[in-house]
């Protein structure tokens, strides 16, 4: 039985390679397996990896015995499916991919293409939710299906960071049409803020919690626009105290993970709040 509460179990998946950590492929694998050894491995979901570093990660893998975790982005779509060949015979575990949609795919085709791309049962498909107007089609088309979502939060630009009700409204969307769904970039703090070195927006993983949760209990639109602007730590970290495992666990089965390049980070900012053991604080986790 994990030490954690409900509301952080897997919650981070392991995304050191990508920016702006861009951990060298070498150094996140050791990184990671130490993760999956420490007291807060229970935290912790698979290596985010993007498909083109799958040739050099089996030379790197070569006689090592340890199963990896792996989660593998196809930023090309479900084309690259193919380039999967590369992890058979190699100690991995593939947990998840991740798959953008072309621009001139529709949304029907691509779950075409999934279908026909073999992918295992036990393997997490997300698709990426187009920031544009098709993201109704998209979402709808997975509803119908054992495939999931993810939403990008942020990036290397402002522009990138989606504002809360174009957010709040993803959400919703979601969770109404029973889309499980992930997180990645830009959320590089519990909680909303706004980042002083670039100016940057950032959503809070923690704020997305709640704000599923609230999407969960049928709220309206407003309140998760609510939620995910809230900017007082504490008022937040009590919210999410407050929601118990029941309420916790339901919103944990929509909002899955996010992405983080620092699993350090998110950890010490929530034992901070004093939402998980502060014997967890003196850890080395990088």
């Amino acid at each position: 039985m994990s030490s954690l509460p409900a509301f952080a179990r897997g919650l981070c998946d392991d995304a050191a390679m990508f920016p702006p950590g861009l951990l060298p492929l070498q150094e996140a694998v050791p990184a990671h397996l130490r993760h999956e050894k420490a007291p807060h491995a229970d935290l912790v979901g698979p290596l985010v990896v993007a498909v083109g570093v799958l040739g050099e990660l089996r030379n790197l893998l070569a006689g090592q015995h340890e199963q990896l975790p792996l989660a593998v982005t196809l930023p090309a779509g479900p084309e690259q499916l193919g380039a999967l060949r590369e992890l058979k015979s190699s100690p991995v575990r593939l947990r998840a991919i991740e798959v953008a949609v072309p621009e001139t795919m529709t949304a029907a085709d691509l779950v075409a293409a999934l279908d026909r791309g073999g992918v295992p049962s036990d393997v997490e498909v997300f698709v990426e939710v187009p920031r544009d107007d098709r993201r109704a089609g998209v979402l709808a088309a997975l509803s119908r299906t054992r495939y999931k979502a993810k939403f990008r939060t942020g990036g290397v630009k402002a522009e990138l960071h989606p504002g809360e009700a174009e957010l709040a409204s993803a959400v919703r969307a979601a969770v109404s049409g029973g889309v499980p769904f992930k997180a990645t970039a830009g959320l590089h703090h519990a909680i909303r803020n706004t980042d002083p070195r670039t100016g940057f927006e950032q959503h809070g993983f923690l704020n997305l919690l709640l704000a599923t949760d609230a999407a969960v209990r049928g709220a309206a639109e407003s309140e998760l626009v609510a939620l995910l602007a809230e900017r007082d730590g504490h008022r937040v970290a009590g919210a999410v105290s407050g929601l118990g495992s029941d309420r916790a666990t339901a919103a944990r089965e929509r909002f899955l993970s996010f992405g983080t390049c620092s699993i350090a980070e998110p950890l010490t900012e929530m034992i901070e709040l004093g939402l998980l053991p502060g014997s967890l604080a003196n850890v080395s986790t990088e």
